[in-house]
């Protein structure tokens, strides 16, 4: 299915439509997300919402972690924590995230924010939850 969303054949799942974020890679356990950021994402101060970032690398840990799963497992978030390291306005943010661990019932995943001069903007972490059965 990740597949088929990066070839187009497959529309995105709703946020991504939202905020503008679009999945551009993905392999087994390691996706990269794009996003466009612009005046609509702002915060007060004329910076790039720090939710926003938070929304996308959020997303590619998902996936990532999603892409390891088998057909009837899925998995949920039980903690998410995020650095934010240079402040950003405007551009092209790649979100590159990656399976650190990928245990029985709990995984660990990380993600990369950059600018495209590959500057790090945001480095994020997340626990994930294997869920299988009912």
């Amino acid at each position: 299915m990740f597949r088929a969303i990066v070839a187009g054949e497959v529309e995105p799942p709703p946020v991504a439509k939202l905020i503008g974020f679009e999945m551009t890679h993905v392999d087994p356990g390691r996706v990269v997300f794009e996003l466009e950021a612009g005046p609509q994402h702002a915060n007060p101060m004329g910076t790039l919402h720090g939710g926003i970032i938070c929304d996308v690398a959020d997303a590619a840990m998902g996936v990532a972690y999603a892409s390891t799963l088998a057909d009837e497992e899925s998995f949920t978030t039980i903690e998410l924590k995020i650095n934010f390291l240079r402040p950003f306005k405007s551009g092209t943010l790649i979100a590159t995230a990656h399976v650190v661990k990928a245990g029985r019932t709990i995984g660990l995943t990380e993600c990369d924010v950059t600018d495209r001069e590959g500057r790090l903007v945001a480095r994020a972490l997340s626990t994930c939850m294997t869920l299988r059965g009912q």
